[in-house]
């Protein structure tokens, strides 16, 4: 199994009447920003190891780092059964998380992989002060929607609360730890096995039953309520003062996703709206760019944020 070179100090932070899961490493060093590091869907804050074993040594001396897992995945469980998850309170959370690790309004540098790397955008926008370098690995957002989907999408979501309700809706479960990593082998081919089994440890344990359950919730599979609404996207992005480098992997993941409904050219027509952004790639690589290729990434992210 990978062998960790830098541990990381597991602390549960209450936040937003939750329970949070923070990995932190390093201590805070006065005048340097934190590096907060957002994770994506059904994935967990541990994700980010293997970049933060990789950064080099000064980088990593320098730096506090942190990163959460998300309410309602990994060890963010909320105390009470819940039906579904609204975007919005994503940033809600890190608006909190950054009021206790980056008090008086210090801004941070923030990394965010797909999901994360969306919530990382429209945070941006929406408290642009408290950002002061920016990597989205893959944030690309959601195809465009139509005004007309809009009571379609409210009916599949009250659908979907009734599939989760009878229990139709469910995390699949593995006899394994070992199981669990020839899964994410299985969605990642580039991923080592020595990782693989690592993250498995850190992206499932056994529950009552004695299986190996994925930590998060189901209710993370109902679909959002509300449509993606690009104009209002833009918006979000073009109030970023914050300079943006966005990474993506030699892989087209939009191009297996979406087919003709979304693509790279959209994508990058979008940035378009950032004030000042500079796109990326990086070789070799899938969607799970930081596991694939993470010398790569952290050495990008160290070269933005020492700019």
């Amino acid at each position: 199994m990978y062998t960790v070179l830098r541990p990381a100090t597991p602390i549960d932070l209450p936040l937003r009447h939750l329970r949070y899961r923070v990995r932190t490493w390093g201590q805070p060093q006065a005048g340097v920003p934190p590096l907060v590091l957002l994770h994506g869907w059904m994935d967990v804050g541990a994700s980010y190891q293997f970049v933060v074993d990789a950064f080099s040594a000064d980088f990593y001396r320098g730096r506090h780092i942190i990163a959460p897992d998300w309410r309602g995945f990994g060890h963010s469980l909320p105390p009470a059964p819940c039906d579904h998850y609204s975007f919005a309170d994503y940033l809600g959370d890190l608006d909190a998380l950054l009021d206790h690790y980056a008090p008086d309004g210090q801004a941070v540098d923030l990394v965010g992989h797909s999901m994360g790397g969306n919530v990382a955008m429209l945070y941006a926008g929406a408290r642009p002060t408290r950002i002061r370098r920016l990597v989205n690995l893959e944030g690309f957002g959601l195809p465009a929607t139509r005004p007309q989907q809009a009571p379609g999408r409210m009916g599949q979501w009250l659908d979907e609360l009734q599939q989760l309700r009878a229990g139709t809706i469910q995390l699949k479960t593995y006899d394994s730890v070992q199981d669990v990593a020839a899964r994410l082998r299985k969605t990642n081919r580039r991923l080592d096995a020595d990782k693989a089994l690592w993250l498995a440890h850190e992206w499932a344990a056994p529950d009552a039953q004695g299986r190996w359950a994925i930590l998060g919730d189901a209710a993370h599979k109902v679909v959002n309520p509300q449509l993606f609404r690009v104009d209002e996207v833009l918006a979000h992005y073009a109030a970023i003062t914050a300079p943006v480098l966005a990474l993506e992997a030699s892989d087209d993941s939009l191009g297996q996703w979406w087919k003709d409904r979304f693509d790279l050219a959209e994508y990058h027509a979008r940035l378009q709206s950032v004030p000042r952004c500079e796109i990326g790639r990086i070789e070799d690589a899938g969607h799970m760019l930081h596991h694939d290729q993470p010398q790569q990434v952290a050495q990008r992210i160290e070269d933005f944020c020492r700019a």
